[in-house]
C-alpha cells in the first residue's frame, strides 16, 4: 500500500467522522445545548440537526423527564431536642435546559442540599410526636422552598416525600411503651362502658319485666273483679225473679194456704235436724203452738206482698 492509498483513506475516514460529528439526533424528551466557539448558540429539540463542522458542538444534554432523586438520611434535632434520622426523595423534572446548563453547576446536587437544609429548618419547630403527624406539612414546604430556589435553575420541583422519620431505639421503647399503655387504658374503658351498658340493660328489662307484671296483676284483677260484679247481678236477678214468681204464686187462689204448708215443713224439718245433733238446745215455750208460728209467718208475707 502507497502512501498515497493511506493518505487517502485517512482523509475519507476523516470526512465520515466530521459528517458523522455534524449530524446530531436528539431523542424524545431530551434537550441539547449547542456552543459555537464556546458561546451558547441554540438548544436542540427531539429530532434531527446538522451542525457546523469545527465551530459547533454539543456542550450539555439536558434530561426532560421527571427525575426521581434520592435525598441521604441526615440528622434533625426536633423541638425538645430529640435526634431524629430523615430521608426523602424529591421529584423534579427540567423545564428550561439553557438555564438548567448555564444556571448552575449541578442543580441536582444543589437541590438535595436545599431539601436536607429545609427539613432540618421544619422538623426544629416541631415536637417529636408531631413530626409523624405532619408529613403533609414538612413535604410542602421543602416542596415550596425548593421549587422557590430552583426557579432561576430552569427546574420546576414537583413533590417531595418523606421515606422515613427514625427515632433513637431508646425513643422507640418509650413510644412502644406509651402505645401500649394507651391500648391497655382504651380497653379498660371500653370494657367499663361495656358493663355500664349491660347493667342499664339488664335495669331496664328488669323494669319493663315489673311493669308488666303489675300490668297483668292489675289486669287479673279487674277481670276478677268484674266477673264476681256479674256474677252478683247475675245472683240478685235470678233471686229478684224468684221472688217475684213466689209473690205472683201467693196471691193466686190458694196461694197462702199452700205458703202456709211451705213454712210449716220447712219449719219441723230444721227442728228435726236440731234434734239429731248432740247439742244442748233450748225448746220455746210455745213449740206445740206450729199454727201460731205458722199465722206469723203468714202474715209477714201478706205484709211484705200488700207492701208491693
Amino acid at each position: 500500500m502507497t502512501a498515497n492509498t493511506i493518505i487517502l483513506i485517512a482523509i475519507v475516514i476523516f470526512v465520515i467522522i466530521t459528517i458523522m460529528r455534524c449530524i446530531r439526533i436528539v431523542p424524545q424528551k431530551s434537550a441539547f445545548i449547542v456552543e459555537r466557539f464556546g458561546k451558547y448558540r441554540a438548544t436542540l429539540e427531539a429530532g434531527l440537526h446538522i451542525l457546523i463542522p469545527f465551530a459547533d458542538r454539543v456542550a450539555y444534554i439536558q434530561t426532560l423527564k421527571e427525575q426521581s432523586i434520592d435525598v441521604p438520611p441526615q440528622a434533625c434535632i426536633t423541638k425538645d431536642n430529640i435526634v431524629v434520622e430523615v430521608d426523602g426523595i424529591l421529584y423534579m423534572q427540567v423545564v428550561d435546559a439553557q438555564r438548567a446548563s448555564y444556571g448552575i453547576t449541578n442543580y441536582a446536587y444543589a437541590s438535595i442540599q436545599l431539601a436536607q437544609t429545609t427539613m432540618r429548618s421544619v422538623i426544629g419547630k416541631l415536637e417529636l410526636d408531631r413530626t409523624f403527624e405532619e408529613r403533609e406539612t414538612i413535604n410542602k414546604s421543602i416542596v415550596e422552598a425548593v421549587d422557590k430556589a430552583s426557579d432561576p435553575w430552569g427546574v420546576k420541583v414537583a413533590r417531595y416525600e418523606i421515606r422515613n422519620i427514625t427515632p433513637p431505639q431508646s425513643i422507640k421503647d418509650a413510644m412502644e411503651k406509651q402505645m401500649r399503655a394507651e391500648r391497655e387504658k382504651r380497653a379498660i374503658i371500653a370494657e367499663s362502658e361495656g358493663q355500664r351498658q349491660s347493667q342499664i340493660n339488664r335495669a331496664e328489662g328488669e323494669k319493663q319485666a315489673a311493669i308488666a307484671i303489675s300490668e297483668g296483676e292489675m289486669q287479673r284483677r279487674i277481670n276478677v273483679a268484674e266477673g264476681h260484679a256479674i256474677e252478683i247481678r247475675k245472683v240478685a236477678d235470678a233471686t229478684a225473679t224468684g221472688i217475684r214468681v213466689v209473690a205472683g204464686a201467693i196471691n193466686e187462689q190458694g196461694g197462702i194456704n199452700a205458703v202456709n204448708l211451705r213454712v210449716a215443713e220447712q219449719y219441723l224439718g230444721e227442728f228435726g235436724k236440731l234434734a239429731k245433733t248432740n247439742n244442748s238446745i233450748i225448746i220455746p215455750a210455745n213449740l206445740s203452738d206450729i199454727a201460731g208460728i205458722v199465722k206469723i209467718a203468714t202474715s209477714v208475707i201478706k205484709d211484705q206482698t200488700v207492701a208491693k
